[in-house]
């Protein structure tokens, strides 16, 4: 039983190292991806905290290097997903009872793990499994998931202290109880942190968790699951299950006892669970809990007032790291006619810079794409600008698989803007830009508001305050993360709370306090210390 008041420790955001040359942390992670590469890994299911293996073993390669293999999966079927279910709900009453200080002292110490001791093999595991560079790795697989771990215990305590007032006689209380069932977390490829938050938020708050990780991110999800289980994390809190979304969700969308769904992905995956989860409402013991962050077709504004280099950086950094493949990148951007030459001038010259290759060769700056289908999608869009008499490529556009999925950083010059590439979302290495006349400035944020169903980034480039208004206010319900004078990626957990409305998704911001509150139903609780004897009230007696 709990007898203080507890105080977590305050939240600070994870430094970013350099892995500059001949640093100490530049020299680990070197070493361990020669480790992780000397190995082939078997990556099991870990279900009641058992790791549980299945004949049907799935390779594993990166992106990068096709031909290497990294080890191989275990892949699951409907049984699993049943057993995963069981345990998740077997596991809910110790741990949904567990004092609340110890499930955050667990997530807390995930975070000193996975900046300490796991740090080099976290970064490892997502740069060959995912073909990021190492800053990319950095910056998203240790830094913002320990500031998940960390900012959300901070948040669920500041939730927790939230107490309704109270009258005389009487002392009024607020509980956040777990949700009734068990959650099921549909993790993404492109942010390793994602995956895991997307089961620790819910866990945090008492929940237990069915996950399902894309399949071209099993491999950094070992290293979560080894994170969870160095933490402390009790068995069945926490299920990886590793089987086709359909198979999964043709049991956990029937099960009565599904109370919540956390779910990053695609905007036609999402409203299509979502129209199978209001079919299936009567069958739930409670209306579950619906979260998601989907697609974006993210942009960049430039005012004639701009400054042109800083526009191009943004460009730069906005639409290529990663590849493009974050639901946050510049996708489509529109520049004035007056700055465009200097745009263009200096966008050429960062990309003739920039190097392409492997990310265990650290002067790499663009990597490969995720997987062969990614890379035929992201190509076709590319080929078919090359045909279209109102798009040019004026930079990149080239594009090879023979040893890895690999597209150059490719930049289309659109006439007109309601080009394909303009309007559809891409998730590659390809930025549409549309140039416009300085005096249609206005006329070009209704169509910047207009041009797509999503609204999760959108960045201005402005040094004209009146513009930097007139643009924030008729872009109000464009963007769920706004930026003025900046790239339209990077949220930081703490600082930038992250997520769109719209075609985006739920926008219950992931990072804030917000998206706790999602997991958890209260009960208020009204004790009476002095209470009535007689039924009547004052305004019955007449005399």
């Amino acid at each position: 039983m709990s007898n203080a008041y507890f105080e977590v420790p305050v939240a600070m955001n994870e430094p970013v190292l350099s892995y500059a040359p001949g640093s100490p942390e530049k020299l680990e992670l070197k070493k361990a991806l020669k480790q992780l590469k000397s190995e082939k890994w078997d990556i099991p299911m870990y279900i009641g905290g058992k790791k549980v293996y299945t004949d049907n073993k799935l390779p594993i390669y990166p992106p990068h290097e096709i031909k290497h293999l990294l080890g191989h999966y275990s892949k699951g079927d409907s049984s699993h997903v049943h057993q995963a279910i069981d345990a998740a709900l077997a596991a809910k009453k110790d741990w949904e009872e567990m004092p609340w200080q110890d499930r955050a002292a667990i997530f807390l110490r995930a975070a000193d793990l996975l900046a300490g001791p796991f740090r080099a093999r976290m970064n490892a595991a997502t740069m060959l499994g995912q073909s990021k560079n190492a800053y990319q790795a950095e910056i998203d697989a240790v830094c913002e998931l320990c500031d998940f771990f960390r900012f959300n215990v901070q948040y669920m305590s500041d939730m927790y202290a939230q107490q309704p007032e109270s009258a005389p006689l009487i002392w009024n209380r607020m509980e956040y109880r777990p949700l009734e069932g068990f959650v099921f977390a549909i993790t993404p490829f492109n942010f390793t942190s994602i995956a895991a938050n997307l089961c620790a938020a819910p866990a945090m708050l008492g929940n237990t968790v069915v996950w399902k990780p894309a399949e071209t991110q099993i491999y950094s999800a070992q290293v979560i699951m080894e994170v969870f289980e160095a933490a402390g994390v009790p068995p069945g809190v926490i299920n990886l299950i590793l089987t086709d979304g359909p198979v999964a969700g043709d049991i956990i969308f029937e099960h009565p006892e599904f109370a919540g769904l956390h779910f990053t992905g695609s905007t036609s995956v999402f409203q299509y669970i979502w129209k199978v989860i209001g079919s299936n409402i009567s069958k739930y013991n409670a209306y579950p809990r619906v979260v998601g962050e989907t697609g974006g077709k993210d942009f960049v504004l430039a005012h004639a007032s701009a400054n042109a280099k800083e526009v191009a950086v943004a460009l730069t950094r906005g639409a290529f790291e990663f590849q493009g493949q974050k639901c946050s990148a510049a996708s489509r951007a529109y520049i004035p006619k007056s700055l465009w030459n200097d745009v263009e001038k200096y966008l050429r010259e960062d990309l003739k810079s920039i190097k392409m290759g492997n990310p265990e060769d650290f002067t790499n700056f663009v990597n490969a794409v995720i997987d062969e289908r990614a890379f035929d999608k992201i190509s076709n869009y590319i080929a078919e600008a090359k045909k279209n008499p109102d798009a040019e490529v004026i930079m990149g556009g080239k594009y090879d698989k023979s040893e890895g999925y690999f597209i150059e950083p490719t930049v289309i010059l659109s006439k007109t803007t309601d080009s394909t590439t303009m309007c559809e979302e891409i998730f590659g290495p390809v930025l549409t830009i549309h140039v416009y006349e300085d005096a249609d400035f206005e006329e070009i944020l209704g169509v910047v508001d207009s041009t797509s169903p999503y609204a999760l980034t959108g960045a201005l480039f402005s040094n004209d305050r009146y513009a930097t208004e007139l643009a924030s206010r008729k872009l109000r319900h464009s963007a769920g993360n706004f930026y003025i004078n900046d790239k339209p990626t990077g949220a930081v957990v703490g600082q930038q709370p992250f997520g769109g409305g719209r075609a985006s998704g739920t926008n219950d911001k992931a990072g804030s306090i917000l998206n706790l509150y999602r997991w958890v139903s209260p009960r208020t609780i009204k004790e009476n210390f002095v209470p009535a004897k007689d039924y009547r009230y004052a305004f019955l007696d007449e005399k």
